[in-house]
């Protein structure tokens, strides 16, 4: 979504430099997410296999991060006045609309795309040769939802694969960076506790996940005119999953041709064996218009025939660049009774397709 300017910014994190985990480590792992995945194949309402604690755990850091108040009525609707009005620019225009924004609708949002890498899992990592390090890049991800969701799965991962680390880096046209600091911050550090705690709560107070398996980096870009070397520096031959959460329809809904010249230009630079992970509204939402009303296309149409059909031209034969293997038009993600939050949250639906690069050469 739209504005430039590169502001790119580290979260504190140091990189880990443990050794490799054994061939067999990585077999008994891969094994494991598998038979997770296993677990809750077959149904169309998702079932959670997330657990019910690290679900809270996620709201609440948005809750200490963000402060989230029943007080920001008056400010939550003028926020929603300018999204109804497609004015981007005012609706992230202010550090207050940002964060009454973020504390709104991304934590719900941060629980929902939890079970979605929960259930993509065993596609990503069974395909991945060095564990060393897993980088990610989510555009669009500038709000926080990612954010949390990455550090909420990769909790769960490092169970499986303790000594790899997860790399994300965050590309929003706002300046959404001291969110992202402050959800990353609110990952990585215990939760502050009440003087009168008790020695036994102290001692279980832990962070979400240590800090030294969790980076984050904030890029403030436009990403329909992003430029090719600019985006080469950010999704580089190591990014193994890049995704659009709920942004690919907005992308669309601005300007087509530049929504097409993006997704070329991410076939150009993702390496083989790299996922796209694309989330976004279900049905009658995800249409856009073609020369005014004249016409309208499903997302989904434009993005298949952007990755499957378009990229598959060459000099000589029809290769394909990326294959689906993943792929639903629609599911729910509902929040389980029980959680906490200071302000009402919804239940998610959404459509879900996993895109693999394949090993081909890129089509310019």
């Amino acid at each position: 979504m739209p504005h430039s300017e590169a502001c790119g910014r580290e979260c504190k994190g140091t990189k880990h430099r443990a050794s490799k985990p054994s061939a067999y480590k990585l077999k008994q792992a891969k094994r494991a997410i598998k038979a997770k995945q296993d677990e809750t194949a077959g149904s169309e309402e998702t079932v959670n296999p997330v657990a019910f604690e690290l679900q809270q755990k996620c709201l609440n850091i948005f809750r200490d991060a963000l402060q989230p108040s029943v007080e920001d009525t008056a400010v939550l609707q003028e926020v929603k006045g300018h999204l109804f009005n497609r004015d981007f620019n005012a609706a992230f225009g202010r550090e207050e609309f940002l964060r009454v924004y973020a504390s709104r609708w991304s934590p719900a949002r941060a629980v929902g795309f939890l079970q979605v890498l929960a259930d993509v899992q065993h596609h990503v990592l069974r395909r991945q040769p060095d564990l060393d390090q897993l980088e990610t890049v989510c555009l669009g991800g500038g709000a926080g939802g990612e954010v949390v969701a990455l550090a909420g799965w990769w909790a769960t991962m490092l169970e499986l694969l303790p000594e790899t680390a997860l790399r994300a880096r965050f590309v929003d046209i706002a300046a959404w960076d001291r969110t992202v600091a402050a959800l990353h911050k609110g990952c990585v550090t215990p939760p502050e506790l009440s003087k009168y705690a008790s020695a036994t709560a102290r001692e279980a107070n832990h962070a979400l996940l240590p800090e030294d398996k969790f980076s984050c980096t904030y890029l403030q870009q436009d990403v329909l005119s992003w430029q090719d070397p600019s985006m080469a520096s950010i999704i580089t031959p190591t990014t193994k999953v890049v995704t659009l959460f709920f942004v690919l329809n907005e992308l669309y809904s601005a300007s087509m041709p530049k929504t097409q010249r993006l997704l070329a230009q991410l076939t150009a630079v993702m390496a083989a064996g790299s996922f796209l992970l694309v989330v976004d509204s279900p049905g009658s939402y995800s249409t856009v218009s073609i020369k005014g009303t004249e016409k309208q296309y499903p997302m989904l149409w434009l993005l298949d025939h952007t990755l499957l059909v378009s990229s598959q031209k060459t000099d000589e034969e029809q290769v394909a660049a990326w294959e689906k293997v993943e792929n639903d038009e629609s599911r729910w993600f509902r929040l389980p009774t029980g959680l906490q939050y200071p302000i009402q949250l919804e239940d998610m639906r959404y459509q879900i397709h996993l895109y693999r690069r394949l090993g081909v050469a890129s089509n310019g």
